[in-house]
């Protein structure tokens, strides 16, 4: 493709090395950003700065913060006596977006994986038997964890080393997503459904 301009182009190429955006959609945003009142320009460049430099994570749960505590730790209208570990921040924000868990998190920023060379000690899992331990509070763990090898590695590890603690470990239901047809379900998630089965009610 050829630019008007070397400005358009460095634009553009520093712009599609983001996840999802192609050259046409850089090109358009760059153009966008070009005619657009300055002021936008400058906003979005300030923004994108601090997101690099200030943002920090929570001294408790490992959350993106702008504060050495998230605003969910610090919200005591969350019920604080369960704990939902999760693989990283965008799972939170999936579960947020639900409006159905008012309690707390657990961030372990990734999933056991010996084949990446990921191990539990390069992961938030000694914090977690931390604040699980220092907190009388905490009556119920949910393992909030993806249904893969390495989510159910990580959720066997985590239920095992939690079993000297008093405390309830749960894991979220896993089955045939509403509105599916039983016949287009892969056999594991079909098998797990009944395997897990609950009472109708």
């Amino acid at each position: 493709m050829n630019y008007p301009s070397r400005l358009i182009e460095d634009a553009v190429n520093e712009i599609s090395k983001l996840p999802g955006i192609g050259k046409k959609s850089a090109l358009r945003l760059a153009l966008h950003l070009l005619k657009s009142d300055s002021s936008q320009t400058e906003n979005l460049s300030k923004a994108l700065t601090d997101l690099r430099t200030k943002t920090t994570y929570c001294k408790q749960c490992h959350n993106i913060s702008d504060a050495e505590f998230c605003q969910i730790c610090l919200s005591r209208a969350r019920n604080q006596s369960i704990l939902c570990v999760v693989q990283d921040t965008r799972d939170v924000l999936a579960i947020e977006n639900t409006s159905q868990y008012t309690g707390l998190y657990h961030i372990l920023g990734g999933i056991i994986s010996p084949i990446m060379g990921i191990g539990p000690n390069d992961l938030n899992i000694e914090s977690l038997f931390e604040r699980v331990a220092g907190n009388a509070e905490i009556k119920e763990i949910i393992l909030a964890l993806s249904p893969t090898m390495e989510g159910d590695t990580t959720a066997f590890y985590l239920q095992k080393k939690m079993k000297e603690f008093d405390v309830k470990i749960t894991t979220i239901a896993r089955g045939i997503p509403i509105g599916g047809d039983l016949e287009y379900t892969d056999e594991i998630t079909l098998g797990r459904s009944i395997a897990t089965r609950i009472a109708y009610e």
